[in-house]
């Protein structure tokens, strides 16, 4: 059995080992990263492929008829064609849960920075305000209290349990917009209810829902035009979640007061990218993932995942192959 990784410098650097793969493999390669062009190339004769964001479409798939089964670095799947992979007969396989803990974190990470700018003090701090300042404090940015506030969720898969849980720790109310409410979560600081209501509620509101056709730009002017003045945006989920043009212009209007983006449509983001310009925008290279944790328990999986293809009992299958 053949395997190549498409892109592998994401997920390990040089911080993990590819041993666990290889040995499940008559051969194996790794690239660091495809470009589009490369990717008939770099995938060859090999029966299994793995991606992170190497994109895999029908046509590919025609090129490379000799593929049997599709690992996903991650647990979005829209970079692949499971239709077509399912015509052929290719499970494809993601890693679900793996970062629901770091992913979590990030979220709140990117909100307390917002509301403390703990890196803006202390950088004002060694800069030499403080020695400076007349009296004993001052803040270069308002300090908001989360206590009481409304923290508003869109998707409530692992991740969105997981967020949910941290801002009730910290005293806040949960609205909680999904396709698939679970009612074993509703309590007096948890409540699901209609998107609508969410948008008007939240003084915080947090993506954690996957990039399909039907939420592609869900949060655009008209949605944003429903929010309450001054609300805050968190997305640690996919950029094209959002109407990037349209976000930008609610942060300059000063509509939204902040935005914690850790994803924008585009990777990596493009010089012309309107959010770069916006203000009061935070934005971090897509790493709430990243933690070495959060990427060992994904290497671990890749390795079960294909180790359970290679037994006839294919796990965490995305596409119907029935």
């Amino acid at each position: 059995m053949k395997a190549v990784v498409l892109d592998g410098y994401a997920l390990n650097p040089g911080d993990l080992s590819w041993d666990g793969l290889r040995d499940l493999c008559d051969e194996f390669t790794c690239y660091d990263y495809t470009a589009p062009a490369d990717t008939i190339a770099h995938i060859g004769s090999c029966e299994v492929v793995f991606s992170n964001k190497t994109v895999i479409t029908r046509e590919i798939l025609d090129a490379c008829p000799q593929v049997r089964f599709i690992g996903l670095l991650a647990t979005g799947y829209n970079i692949i064609d499971i239709e077509a992979a399912a015509e052929r007969g290719i499970p494809v396989c993601n890693v679900p849960s793996y970062s629901t803990a770091s992913v979590a974190q990030m979220t709140i990470a990117l909100l307390l920075e917002i509301t403390n700018a703990v890196g803006l003090h202390s950088q004002s701090v060694h800069g030499g305000r403080w020695q400076n300042c007349d009296g004993f404090t001052y803040w270069e940015t308002p300090q908001i209290e989360l206590a009481d506030k409304t923290f508003g969720i869109v998707g409530f898969g692992n991740t969105g349990i997981a967020t949910a849980a941290i801002a009730q720790a910290l005293g806040m109310r949960v609205l909680v917009y999904t396709r698939t409410p679970k009612p074993q979560y509703q309590s007096e600081t948890l409540r699901f209810c209609a998107l609508d209501e969410v948008l008007a509620g939240s003084d915080i509101l947090s993506l954690h829902c996957p990039l399909f056709a039907e939420t592609e730009k869900m949060i655009d002017a008209a949605a944003i035009a429903k929010m309450k003045d001054g609300a805050i945006l968190l997305n640690t989920a996919r950029g094209g979640l959002l109407d990037e043009q349209a976000v930008a212009d609610a942060l300059d209007s000063g509509k939204l007061y902040a935005a914690g983006l850790d994803v924008v449509a585009v990777e990596p983001i493009l010089p012309n990218n309107p959010l770069l310009k916006a203000k009061n925008c935070l934005l971090t290279p897509h790493i709430a993932w990243a933690t070495f944790a959060a990427r060992k328990r994904l290497m671990g999986v890749l390795e079960e995942n294909l180790r359970a293809f290679l037994e006839g009992r294919p796990q965490n299958v995305v596409n119907n192959l029935d």
